[in-house]
């Protein structure tokens, strides 16, 4: 594969990473609109954003900035997709916001559908942007570089990130309720059910980081120019 047919192979993943960074984000102003509680991430965030002049958005893209900075210390190197994930999921999230879709349901039945219906587009979303193999998002990256950096099983890291954040967004005033809870039990559920679905294996899936994708197109142009 020559480096222009590379480049057409990279650009022709990019409208799914992007459908599902958007479909990621709808899901999170989904959560944030039941009123029930969000995940702890968004609780979180939600909490910054009652200190600062910032918004969800830009909150959330701000953090991923730190998280991949973090990450790459512990040597975690980012991939195309966790670059676009920290950045176009924040600019999601303020697009749909400021759009005004969305309405705080009237009814308790109603809150509880939404939340539902957040999780589920969540769960595909995480399907769509990982299927394309560019990298995880920010936080998924940093979870697997202190699993492999302390060597403790994935579930006990990513809880003791899960409750550190949402006890600092708790404290900071973010939502936390039984959606949080609702939201904490089912994600990998709703995210698996995407995987069975749609045949990926996160498994056997190979993502390609920043270094791999330049060194491959640097490969491509010696052996063109050979």
């Amino acid at each position: 594969m020559g480096n222009t047919s590379k480049w057409i192979f990279l650009l022709k993943k990019i409208p799914m990473l992007l459908f599902g960074l958007f479909l990621y984000s709808a899901g999170i102003v989904a959560t944030l609109y039941s009123r029930l509680g969000m995940s702890p991430w968004e609780v979180f965030h939600m909490g910054i954003v009652n200190h600062t002049p910032l918004t969800l958005g830009q909150t959330s893209q701000i953090t991923g900035f730190c998280i991949l900075a973090l990450s790459y210390f512990i040597g975690v190197i980012p991939g195309l997709a966790s670059i676009l994930n920290m950045f176009f999921i924040g600019f999601f999230i303020d697009f749909i916001n400021n759009l005004g879709f969305y309405r705080v349901p009237t009814t308790l039945l109603g809150r509880f559908s939404l939340l539902v219906l957040g999780i589920l587009m969540i769960g595909w979303a995480t399907y769509f942007y990982l299927k394309v193999q560019l990298g995880a998002g920010p936080r998924d990256g940093l979870m697997e570089g202190l699993v492999k950096k302390l060597k403790k099983p994935v579930w006990i890291i990513r809880s003791a990130i899960e409750i550190t954040v949402l006890i600092i967004g708790y404290f900071l005033g973010g939502p936390v309720g039984i959606g949080t809870l609702v939201t904490a039990f089912t994600i990998g559920f709703s995210v698996q059910l995407a995987f069975k679905i749609g045949k990926y294996d996160s498994k056997s899936a190979e993502h390609e980081d920043i270094l791999k994708m330049i060194n491959n197109f640097k490969k491509k142009q010696e052996e063109n120019i050979g």
